[in-house]
């Protein structure tokens, strides 16, 4: 999967920008502020529809513009690829792949797939567990796009179960009782479902972490990851019964998989709270970079690396331990800071003031 041209019309900060990209390192230079990382969040949302920075649509629309254009051509297992999106200041925008208009969101993954690695990653290990679960659920999208309707459904459901438990008041009547039958059936498949799928991407997550933090540590460390999900010892049907009458009393769903979490260690030590911060960094850069390889491998295709502002938050030597052991493929880096001793991408892209041109 290679992207080879990026056009912008009125997004972020671009008026409007023609942008040529390298088939594999291109490099994006210039200070913070100037428009580096517009560019990655319109790649990316050209994959997910969706702002990687989880901006609204309405952020993405240049101030005094009705709508935006991002429009992309490259190249997917040999064929051509054109995709085509206007976003919309409000109401729904459009998007076409292939001059074809297409009815659903869900129709557009897998037609461009990118892994993107942000300064933000950071909360992936210091942070809650809702971030490691979209991390994993993002993975399971990527290397399976039928997993977005998984997904979606769970949602759904879990929002439909509050729902009723809110309006019980606390109180299991007959009438609530057998709706929450029926919303326990939904979520007790879906939920074990997603459940299922998520431990075995971590599994195979395992090997690929352990390799891209020792690369990118220049070291050997050992590094556990495993899924961690208390109510799949019993199973959700019976964790569920258990957890009625708390349910019913705070009007929300206590248990299942959208309160699971992916546990991490780092050299047999828990690494949201013992890891130095400069180890953090490395190993959320390492958790991008280790669902590269599983999509890679899952798909045949390698997805395009984003890695946006990452030397700043690397020091030299695992700056210059990430440049050698970059995954095969088409990789767009920025940098505010320049780029490390060694560094040789194909393409050096300077940009100021939301104007690229080449170095």
């Amino acid at each position: 999967m290679r992207l080879a041209r990026l056009w912008l019309t009125d997004f972020r900060s671009y008026a409007s920008a023609d942008i040529a990209f390298a088939p594999g390192l291109t490099a994006l230079l210039g200070q913070n502020g100037e428009g580096k990382t517009n560019v990655m969040e319109a790649i990316g949302y050209l994959a997910t529809l969706s702002s990687f920075r989880g901006a609204p649509n309405d952020a993405l629309v240049r101030s005094g513009a009705t709508s935006a254009i991002v429009r992309a051509e490259g190249e997917r297992e040999g064929r051509q690829l054109l995709i085509e999106a206007e976003i919309a200041s409000s109401g729904r925008g459009r998007v076409q792949v292939n001059k074809q208009k297409l009815a659903r969101t869900r129709d557009l993954l897998g037609a461009l797939r990118v892994s993107v690695f942000a300064p933000d990653d950071l909360e992936l290990v210091k942070g809650g567990p809702a971030e490691r679960r979209r991390y994993l659920d993002d993975a399971l999208v990527a290397r399976r796009p039928a997993f977005d309707s998984l997904r979606s459904d769970l949602d759904r459901i879990l929002r439909q179960r509050n729902a009723l438990l809110k309006q019980s008041g606390g109180r299991l009547s007959p009438e609530v009782e057998a709706t929450l039958m029926v919303w326990d059936a939904k979520l007790i498949e879906t939920g074990e479902a997603l459940a299922d799928a998520r431990d075995e991407l971590v599994r195979e997550l395992g090997p690929a972490l352990d390799l891209a933090y020792s690369q990118v540590a220049g070291r050997p460390v050992p590094v556990t990851v495993s899924y961690d999900a208390p109510w799949r010892e019993q199973g959700l049907a019976a964790a569920l019964e258990a957890a009625r009458r708390d349910e019913l009393r705070r009007g929300v769903s206590l248990v299942g998989p959208h309160r699971d979490d992916l546990v991490l260690h780092l050299d047999q030590l828990p690494s949201r709270t013992h890891a130095s911060q400069g180890e953090q960094r490395s190993l959320a850069l390492a958790l991008r970079l280790a669902a590269h390889r599983v999509v890679t491998d899952a798909t045949g295709s390698s997805p395009i690396l984003l890695l946006d502002d990452v030397f700043s938050e690397l020091d030299p030597d695992r700056s210059a331990a990430l440049l050698e052991h970059l995954p095969p493929g088409q990789t767009v880096l920025s940098s505010a800071a320049g780029l490390p001793p060694g560094a040789s991408p194909e393409l050096v892209l300077r940009v100021s003031n939301a104007t690229i041109r080449p170095d």
